[in-house]
């Protein structure tokens, strides 16, 4: 299928690793030229190496604090003039699961990291939107994609469900608002994905368990296991980034103001 990305122009918010990259690396596979935004620059100059290498496309990367609104307004200024035009934005810098120190019981809330958590991830996204804006409306096309959680549905971590939350509010106000202007904004809630960060997570719940890092994973993702799904394992990002391309693309065209959940089949509730 001929998703209409050739010579697209995109900006990667938290582009460098995980899901961000996973993404970037998909735009760039359709044919789209890709500007990468966080705040590591040898981060960022090695993932740009990597893909342009793979793809033979153009691969910026801008070194971009989102809690900035200055850093984050100069930088998708230069993913314009580097890239020439801006159709594309995606929102996926965050700490993966939210704040350490907002897991469990309210007590336990460091109230200083709660606020950082929402600064980055649900202002983050709306300072790299903000900013985008003007460019996606001139170019008579856009399309913004928010990386949420699937802790918004899910209790337990009080900053990830909250700023998770918030940004699916975020994204159907957006799509309301722009939708006129050939501008969709849909977001997606992973689930708990692989990425460089999580074979770490799984030595870690192997060595406890004292069992091979398979078989901890297995065993988090059976029934009754800490991430439950219905197929049984973790996703991987790419998994992510094939449905975050289908949205940022001509086909998607009548999807707008919704919220796509690639978690596996987490939880038993119906949604409507």
């Amino acid at each position: 299928m001929d998703l209409g990305l050739a010579e697209r122009k995109a900006a990667v918010a938290g582009g460098s690793r995980g899901i961000g990259r996973a993404i970037a690396l998909e735009l760039a596979r359709e044919g789209a030229d890709v500007a990468i935004l966080s705040r590591s620059q040898a981060d960022l100059e090695a993932t740009a190496l990597e893909i342009s290498a793979e793809t033979g496309r153009r691969i910026v990367p801008i070194a971009c604090d989102v809690t900035d609104r200055k850093m984050v307004d100069s930088a998708i200024e230069r993913a314009v003039t580097e890239l020439g035009g801006l159709h594309i934005l995606v929102n996926s810098a965050s700490l993966p699961g939210g704040s350490p120190t907002a897991v469990g019981r309210i007590e336990s809330i460091v109230d200083e990291d709660f606020l950082h958590d929402f600064d980055v991830k649900y202002l983050g996204a709306l300072r790299c939107t903000r900013a985008a804006i003007p460019h996606l409306q001139r170019a008579g096309y856009g399309r913004i994609i928010n990386i949420s959680g699937a802790n918004a549905r899910l209790p337990g971590n009080l900053s990830g469900g909250a700023r998770n939350t918030s940004l699916v509010h975020f994204t159907r106000t957006l799509a309301l608002q722009l939708g006129r202007d050939g501008i969709t904004v849909n977001c997606i809630h992973p689930g708990m994905t692989r990425t460089e960060t999580t074979r770490a997570m799984l030595e870690a719940r192997a060595l406890k368990l004292g069992v091979a890092v398979e078989e901890a994973e297995r065993q988090d993702f059976a029934p009754g296991g800490r991430f439950e799904n219905a197929i049984g394992r973790m996703i991987d990002a790419s998994e992510v980034a094939h449905l975050a391309v289908f949205l940022a693309s001509d086909r998607a065209a009548a999807i707008t103001g919704d919220l796509l959940n690639p978690s596996g089949g987490v939880g038993k509730a119906v949604w409507y």
